[in-house]
């Protein structure tokens, strides 16, 4: 028996055999060519075809994974319509005399390197993408690559990395697991496994003779066992069992309240990221909606989004939610979450720049927009709005004067609107230090915890490289978190969470104790939280 740890991307146990997958195209060769018109067109064809399949892929992604994930299809074909990108292949096959295929391979890796090579982390991320658009084009132009068939027995994914485009085509229903050599827990594959709830690890040097040999995935520890021994066997077939009947039990706590056995009650709701992630909301019985992506509108938009677009989204959320409370955070773009048509300048420390509020206050004709359409869609269900990044009171004071604004221009034009709750999310230091100030101009406080405790800690949460350094228990975080509800309840307001540490279940009987009065986690993590919370005494 070998047993190898690797990085956690998705808990859960997987016991199958292995299949090494990988993308056997081989060397591409270089070969001259007499006819240069007839390879360029050899290129046009394959390249329109590669635009093609990625259009069948963001249909079948948006059906299994949500729109939001899906998007990197999107890019992927504006990536094959880059003027430096097909520039570069069609120079190379003109001047050179080459084949198409060896000119895609050899740009691909050029813009590939170059890529990888910036300081930016948003186009350090392209690399990958280059990498799998020039990958597809050499495929369909050689007729040689993987297709993502699995056979018929349900296998364990073994590879060097997997691109999005390849983790998609997979058929699910044979897939168990995925182990990959390189890749992020950031990365699109991996928010993809998180999606589809396929156990995942990352970071283990893989091996081709491994191919066709039983296999453990341990989720939940990050370990791969090859060749495990009968008692190995034994012991994680009874945790798989042990697995299913928890998620069993799970479906019997529908339609119960979350609360603990002395009687304190826990508003458990989930976080959504677009309209396509209503429908496991609820499936898993969240009692509301404490955290909706907005920014989700101006990412997927090729340009800004209207307000009556704007609108109907937000109605029918509100509708579909039926009376329970949604709480939509405004526009929060810029670090990680770019949108060409903003033009935000590059900036060397993104994450401390210019995003969320900082660009809705300068740019007050996006948010009027924004706040407008949400206004109008409070009039149809129990919607609360709540800011990101907040660092001061003065901040606070604007954002409610802009809000008086627009609620009093609607009320004059005879808008019905509804009681909006309007609160912020604490996710800066600052904003937690100052909450006994900050609690007596809102409604409430959301605490973001991911980025609370990346600035906390001064750790960027993206690179991998500090994941040793990175401690979300940290005692820091957890004085700040303490603090934050202590604030919030001396000012007779709520304080709930919303960030990743809300899912944390080894912290749920601390939050409880801190007197969190709500918990917003990704749809999944709803009724198993519910079961703590509910054994509580």
């Amino acid at each position: 028996m070998e047993k190898y740890t690797g990085k956690k991307v998705f808990n859960g146990v997987a016991i199958g055999p292995v299949l090494f997958y990988s993308k056997e195209q081989g060397q591409i060769v270089r070969r001259h060519v007499d006819d240069v018109n007839a390879e360029l067109a050899r290129y046009e064809e394959a390249k329109a075809k590669a635009v093609e399949q990625l259009g069948e892929l963001y249909e079948k992604a948006v059906q299994e994974v949500g729109e939001v994930n899906a998007q990197i299809f999107e890019v992927h074909s504006m990536l094959l319509e880059d003027d430096d990108y097909n520039d570069s292949i069609t120079n190379m096959i003109t001047t050179q005399e080459v084949n198409a295929e060896y000119a895609v391979a050899m740009t691909g890796d050029h813009f590939a390197e170059m890529f990888a090579n910036m300081d930016d982390e948003y186009f350090q991320a392209r690399s990958a993408d280059i990498k799998d658009i020039s990958d597809r084009v050499v495929s369909i132009l050689t007729g040689k690559g993987n297709s993502g068939e699995l056979g018929e027995e349900p296998v364990i994914i073994v590879a060097e990395d997997l691109a999005p485009s390849e983790t998609v085509k997979m058929d699910k229903s044979k897939l168990l697991a995925f182990v990959t050599q390189l890749g992020s827990t950031n990365s699109h594959t991996a928010i993809l496994a998180r999606t589809m709830g396929i156990p995942a690890l990352i970071g283990i040097e893989i091996q081709k003779e491994w191919d066709g040999k039983l296999a453990i995935v341990d989720g939940k520890e990050g370990i791969l066992y090859i060749d495990p021994d009968e008692t190995t066997i034994m012991e994680y077939r009874k945790r798989k069992k042990e697995e299913e009947e928890r998620n069993e039990l799970y479906q019997t706590l529908k339609g119960k309240e979350t609360v603990t056995q002395s009687g304190q009650k826990v508003h458990l709701y989930a976080n959504i990221g677009n309209v396509a992630d209503l429908a496991t909301v609820l499936m898993n019985d969240a009692e509301g909606i404490g955290l909706f992506r907005s920014e989700f509108l101006y990412l997927e938009s090729k340009d800004y989004p209207t307000e009556e677009e704007q609108f109907q989204v937000y109605k029918r959320v509100a509708e579909t939610m039926a009376g329970k409370k949604v709480i939509i955070r405004t526009l929060d773009i810029g670090a990680d979450k770019q949108v060409d048509y903003f033009g935000l300048e590059k900036e060397d420390n993104p994450a401390l720049g210019f995003r969320a509020i900082r660009i809705c206050l300068s740019r007050p004709e996006v948010f009027k927009t924004q706040l407008r359409a949400l206004f109008r869609a409070s009039a149809f269900g129990n919607i609360a709005i709540m800011y990101p990044m907040i660092t001061s009171v003065e901040e606070v004071r604007q954002i409610k004067e802009i809000s008086a604004s627009i609620k009093a221009e609607l009320q004059e034009a005879g808008i019905p609107i509804g009681e909006v709750e309007e609160g912020i999310m604490i996710e800066t230091p600052a904003a937690a230090i100052i909450s006994d100030l900050l609690a007596k101009e809102v409604d409430f406080f959301s605490i973001g915890t991911n980025d609370l405790t990346q600035y906390t800690l001064a750790i960027d949460r993206q690179n991998p490289r500090l994941d040793p350094f990175y401690n979300a228990h940290h005692e820091a975080i957890l004085r700040l978190i303490r603090m934050v509800a202590k604030n919030a309840h001396e000012a007779g307001i709520w304080a709930g969470i919303c960030g990743e540490l809300g899912a944390d279940m080894e912290l749920t009987e601390t939050f409880l104790e801190m007197g969190i009065d709500e918990l917003s986690v990704s749809p999944g993590c709803v009724l198993p939280i519910r079961k703590i919370i509910r054994d509580v005494k």
